[in-house]
């Protein structure tokens, strides 16, 4: 299975958790595409991003979140690469039966029913689940990594072998519509 990960981070030259997340796929093996090094005038390679994504089995989307979402380059990518006639609309099946997974690092411990911001990351993160479902392509759960501005280094080694573990599972558990 072909995985492939685009990261979406503007600022990864200062990211402490990314950094690591990133170092330890790519000391496993995995493709990590920084796609604010590829794209930072926002002017995306359309047909060279719809061969990438042709070529994977599972695209991984790692970002830290932003506003409950990702970062603009993320929305951007989406808009000019998903075309209508080739990722969704009639008879447009180039990424039916792929895997999608986000990977992701939010700063603060306040997510949950319980706490500040009252949803789970899986529960803000609907728009992209519904993404997935346009695009034909099975949603997996989310690695999450969350607590990322206070994270301590044992914490954070443990989070990259984890994130490994999950790239590599082919058993990750793919979320059904309300989950």
């Amino acid at each position: 299975m072909k995985k492939v990960i685009n990261l979406f981070h503007p600022n990864f030259a200062g990211s402490r958790v990314n950094k690591a997340l990133v170092k330890a796929a790519e000391d496993a093996g995995f493709e990590v595409r920084d796609m604010y090094k590829l794209y930072p005038d926002f002017k995306i390679d359309v047909k060279a991003e719809q061969k990438v994504f042709e070529e994977a089995d599972r695209m991984v989307w790692e970002f830290p979140v932003y506003w409950y979402s990702a970062p603009a380059l993320f929305h951007q990518y989406a808009q000019d690469v998903f075309e209508y006639g080739w990722a969704y609309g009639h008879d447009a099946t180039a990424l039916h039966g792929k895997e999608l997974l986000i990977a992701t690092t939010v700063g603060a411990h306040n997510y949950g029913h319980d706490n500040f911001v009252k949803y789970d990351v899986h529960e803000i993160f609907r728009p992209f689940q519904a993404i997935s479902r346009l695009l034909g392509t099975t949603y997996l759960k989310p690695f999450e990594v969350i607590g990322a501005s206070t994270i301590d280094d044992d914490q954070l080694a443990q989070a990259a072998k984890d994130y490994v573990e999950y790239l590599n599972s082919d058993d990750v558990k793919p979320l059904g519509d309300y989950e």
